[in-house]
């Protein structure tokens, strides 16, 4: 998957934990040259991998910069599997998502920086997104579906928004006690993670 010279060696990291301020800060925008940001996508697709999630964000590995990478194959599986991930494995660097339809669509979402919650979400079916790949390409895509969710959800982490933020006041007070014990640790996960100090 990866490949083999030491320029490349990928190392999973620990997935950054719900509390975390890094998770709640305006990811600042990268520049072409940015230092190790090749290590840091290959990291980044181990680290994914590695905790069975179809999208992560740079934040939730503890770089404050606008860079998510998405891998959608598990959803384009089966007969009612989502066609428009199939392939759909990607390196956003600095995104712009615009020309969301007015179509919206509720489906139930999870994060690796929150395991064990998962709630319903309410977002826009399709929308048009211009970034950079991975070689500094100027691409722009119209996506749908699945695809599209995974998009809008790893570039919320860019803006500090994360899936409590989309639920109604009421579910989120009710979530506040689950949230608090992954900020300290209290959680049962599979894959390695990064608990803050204190819950912020």
């Amino acid at each position: 998957m990866f490949e083999d010279s030491p320029q490349f060696c990928a190392m999973v990291l620990p997935v950054v934990a719900y509390g975390d301020s890094v998770l709640r800060r305006m990811a600042d925008e990268i520049q072409k040259g940015h230092p190790q940001l090749d290590q840091l996508i290959e990291d980044m697709w181990a680290t994914m991998y590695a905790s069975e999630g179809v999208g992560l964000a740079a934040p939730q590995v503890g770089h404050s910069i606008r860079m998510f990478i998405v891998d959608g194959a598990p959803f384009a599986v089966g007969e009612a599997g989502d066609k428009g991930c199939e392939g759909f494995k990607r390196v956003f660097i600095n995104p712009v998502l615009f020309d969301e339809s007015e179509e919206q669509v509720s489906m139930e979402e999870g994060c690796l920086s929150i395991p064990g919650v998962r709630e319903e979400v309410v977002r826009p079916v399709g929308l048009h997104v211009e970034y950079y790949d991975e070689n500094w390409v100027l691409r722009e895509e119209e996506l749908e579906g699945i695809a599209a969710r995974i998009v809008q959800h790893e570039n919320d982490h860019l803006d500090g928004v994360m899936i409590p933020d989309h639920v109604s006041p009421l579910r989120k007070a009710l979530l506040q006690g689950r949230l608090k014990d992954i900020g300290k640790g209290k959680v049962d996960v599979g894959y390695r993670m990064r608990f803050p100090k204190k819950l912020r």
